[in-house]
C-alpha cells in the first residue's frame, strides 16, 4: 500500500490551496484519509478521551451491519426461491436473465442460488442510497470548503435494509436526497441535524410513494406475488393469524423489509455496537423496556375489536423492525439523547410510542420510524431537563 500512499502524496499539492484542483479538496482529502490516517498529527500528548474519530466511528457502524446485510441478501433470494420453484411464478426482468446466465436454479435450498439472487435486488439498491448519497455529501462540502463528512456512508448502509427489495431504483435516488439534504445538510452537516436521516428518507418515501413501500405486494422479490408480513396478520386476525413460529421470526426467515428481518443479526450487532462503545445499551435497553410494558398493559386491558391488543410482548420483540430500529436507528449519537438518565427516557419512550401506534392503529402496524423521529424532536428538550435536575440537585447539596 506504500505505492499508493506516496501517489496520493504527489497528488495532494494540486488540491491544495493554489492548486488546479482546490475546489475538490473534500473530494481528495476524504479517499485519502479513508483508506490512511491524515498527515497532520498531534506531536505531543492532546486532551482527548478517545483515539477514534467520526470516520472509525462510521466504520464501526457499518461493520455491525454486516450480519444484517449478509441476512438481508440471503432472505431476500429465500423468499423469492420460495415462491419461485413452486412453478406457479416466473422471474422476469434483467436480473432474472443474469441469474439464469450464472447457471443457477430458483432453489430455496441452494446458498449460493439464495445469496445471487438476492443480491441482485440488494446490491442495486445500496449502490444508489451510497451513490446519491456520496453526491450531495461532496457537493455541500465544496460549497463550504469543508472536509468531506462521513455521516452518508451510515445513511447510505442503513436505508436499504430497511427498504422493500422491489422498489424502483430511481425513488430510492430521491428518497436517499431527501433524507441527506433536507434532514442533514440544511441543518449544517454530520453532527448538527436533528432527526435520523436514514429514518427521513424512509419516511419520505414511505408517505410520498405509499405502494411501493407497503402492502403485501412488496416484500417479496415476486411480480405479481402478494406475501403478507407477520405484523399485516397479527392486524388483521390476531396471533392466531400469524402464520410464522417464533424462531422463523426471531431467525428472520419471513417476508419483510430486506434487513429488518432478523432479531438475531441484530442482536450480533448490538454486542458488537456495546463492545465497541459506539452504541447506548441504556437505549436499547430502555427500548426492550418501553415495549414490554405497554404491549403488557393493552394485554391486560384487551379488546373485543383489535387483535392486537392481546398480541404478546414477547411477539412484539421479534415481528417486524423493532430489533433493528432500537439497535441501529434509535441509538444514532446525533439525533438521540446524550445524556445518560436521558438516554433512558428517550428509550423508554421510543418502545411506548412504537407499540401505541402499532396497536391503536391497525392500518399502520409498525410504529417505529415514527416513534423515533417523533423523539428525535425531543431529545434535546429531555437531556436540557435532566442537565437542569442534576445541576439544581449538586446546588442543594452545597447549601
Amino acid at each position: 500500500m506504500k505505492f499508493l500512499e506516496h501517489f496520493f502524496d504527489k497528488q495532494k499539492p494540486l488540491f491544495t490551496k493554489g492548486g488546479k484542483l482546490e475546489k475538490f479538496y473534500p473530494l481528495y482529502e476524504a479517499i485519502d484519509t479513508f483508506a490512511f490516517s491524515p498527515a497532520d498529527v498531534t506531536k505531543s500528548d492532546a486532551h482527548v478521551r478517545d483515539g477514534i474519530d467520526l470516520k472509525r466511528t462510521m466504520i464501526t457502524v457499518v461493520v455491525a451491519l454486516l450480519p444484517c446485510i449478509m441476512m438481508a441478501m440471503w432472505n431476500t433470494g429465500y423468499q423469492a426461491n420460495l415462491v419461485l420453484s413452486k412453478g406457479q411464478f416466473a422471474a422476469t426482468g434483467w436480473r432474472a436473465d443474469i441469474f439464469a446466465s450464472l447457471g443457477l436454479a430458483h432453489d430455496p435450498n441452494s446458498l449460493i442460488a439464495n445469496f445471487a439472487y438476492g443480491a441482485l435486488f440488494f446490491v442495486p439498491v445500496w449502490l444508489v442510497c451510497n451513490i446519491a448519497g456520496g453526491f450531495w455529501e461532496v457537493l455541500f462540502a465544496t460549497v463550504r470548503k469543508h472536509e468531506v463528512n462521513e455521516g452518508f456512508l451510515v445513511t447510505g448502509w442503513l436505508l436499504p435494509l430497511t427498504l422493500s427489495p422491489t422498489i424502483p431504483l430511481w425513488q430510492v435516488a430521491i428518497g436517499t436526497s431527501f433524507g441527506v439534504v433536507f434532514a442533514k445538510e440544511v441543518f449544517g452537516g454530520t453532527g448538527k441535524n436533528i432527526f435520523n436521516p436514514a429514518l427521513m428518507s424512509r419516511a419520505f418515501l414511505f408517505f410520498a410513494y405509499p405502494a411501493q413501500i407497503s402492502g403485501d405486494l412488496v416484500w417479496t422479490a415476486v411480480d405479481g406475488y402478494t406475501g403478507a408480513t407477520a405484523l399485516s396478520q397479527a392486524a388483521a386476525g390476531g396471533l392466531e393469524a400469524v402464520t410464522f413460529t417464533w424462531n422463523q421470526l426471531f431467525l428472520g426467515t419471513v417476508p419483510g423489509s430486506m434487513g429488518e428481518t432478523s432479531a438475531l443479526f441484530c442482536l450480533i450487532g448490538a454486542v458488537f455496537l456495546i463492545m465497541s462503545g459506539i452504541g447506548s445499551w441504556r437505549i436499547m435497553l430502555g427500548c426492550v423496556i418501553g415495549l414490554v410494558g405497554m404491549s403488557a398493559i393493552f394485554n391486560m386491558i384487551g379488546s373485543e375489536t383489535n387483535p392486537m391488543f392481546a398480541l404478546p410482548p414477547h411477539y412484539h420483540l421479534v415481528m417486524g423492525s423493532f430489533a433493528f430500529a432500537a439497535v441501529f436507528m434509535a441509538t444514532d449519537p446525533v439525533s438521540a439523547a446524550m445524556t445518560d438518565t436521558g438516554r433512558w427516557i428517550y428509550g423508554i419512550l421510543i418502545g411506548i410510542i412504537g407499540v401505541l401506534v402499532r396497536v391503536v392503529n391497525p392500518a399502520y402496524p409498525e410504529g417505529w420510524m415514527l416513534a423515533i423521529l417523533f423523539m428525535n424532536a425531543f431529545a434535546p428538550t429531555i437531556d436540557y431537563f435532566v442537565i437542569k435536575s442534576n445541576i439544581q440537585r449538586r446546588k442543594a447539596r452545597h447549601v
